[in-house]
C-alpha cells in the first residue's frame, strides 16, 4: 500500500501521531485510516480533497458542541470516507447500510473477547 508523504499527513487536522506516524487504538481505526490512503492512492479523491472533508467533519462536530479531546477522531474520519465514497459513488446508500447493519448483527453475535467476523452470507 502506498503511504501519503509526511507533508501529507501534517496537513491534516488533528491526526493523533507519534514520533512513528498515525496512531490507533482500536484495530478498525488503523483499517479506516488504511482505506483512505487506499482510496487516495487508487485515484478517488486527492489528499488536499481527503483533508478538506475530514475538516468539514471535524468543524460539524465542532459546532455540535462535541468536546475536542480526539476521542471521536476516528468517528469524523469513518464519517468524511463514507461522504466521498457516496460522492464519488464508489457505493450507494443502501448497499452502504447493508453492510452496518451486517456488522453490528456480527458484533451483537460475537461472544465477548473474540474477534467479531463477517458472515459469508453477510460479506
Amino acid at each position: 500500500m502506498s503511504r501519503p508523504d509526511p507533508a501529507a499527513i501534517a496537513a491534516l487536522p488533528r491526526l493523533p501521531v507519534d514520533a512513528e506516524g498515525p496512531v490507533f487504538e482500536e484495530p478498525w481505526q488503523a483499517q479506516a485510516f488504511a482505506l483512505a490512503v487506499h482510496l487516495h492512492a487508487a485515484g478517488a479523491f486527492t489528499w488536499a480533497e481527503w483533508a478538506a472533508a475530514l475538516s468539514a467533519e471535524l468543524k460539524a462536530a465542532d459546532a455540535r458542541g462535541e468536546p475536542d479531546d480526539g476521542a471521536r477522531y476516528y468517528e469524523h474520519w469513518l464519517a468524511a470516507l463514507e461522504r466521498l465514497t457516496l460522492e464519488r459513488a464508489l457505493t450507494d446508500g443502501d448497499a452502504l447500510a447493508e453492510r452496518k447493519a451486517a456488522w453490528a448483527e456480527a458484533y451483537r453475535r460475537t461472544p465477548h473477547g473474540k474477534p467479531v467476523e463477517l458472515s459469508a452470507a453477510s460479506a
